[in-house]
């Protein structure tokens, strides 16, 4: 009897893991996969409709090697930046680059109240 119940469990596997593969690859939930590595940050500033961050560079950062998520969280809408290419240049920026998103890109309304989820990365001492 007991193997039977196994032998159900897995048959059932593979649908269940291709139910939650293609759930993933729906467009309302696009905002909700997490691809990339969460980047640390040097600071973050959320205001006047635009949410702002400095983020670490070897002088090759871009706005599109990141990926910014956001997720709700009762009347809080979350952010996390995710690092999806590395940035191999060799003119490391010590303070970091400031990387800036309208509340409009973010599919935020105004107002919306934001927290930020990253790490901050913390400058070392000399």
């Amino acid at each position: 009897m007991r193997w039977a119940a196994v032998f159900a469990v897995l048959s059932l596997s593979p649908l269940m893991s291709a139910c939650a593969l293609m759930g993933g690859l729906l467009p309302d939930r696009a905002q909700s996969v997490a691809v990339g590595q969460i980047e640390p940050i040097h600071a973050a500033a959320v205001g006047q409709g635009q949410a702002v961050f400095w983020v670490s560079s070897n002088g090759c950062t871009r706005k599109n090697d990141l990926n910014v998520m956001v997720r709700r969280s009762g009347d809080t809408s979350i952010i996390t930046l995710r690092r999806i290419r590395q940035d191999l240049c060799a003119d490391i920026q010590p303070e970091g680059v400031e990387m800036r998103w309208s509340f409009e890109e973010l599919g935020l309304k105004p107002g919306s109240r934001v927290t930020v989820e990253n790490p901050y990365q913390l400058r070392p001492t000399a």
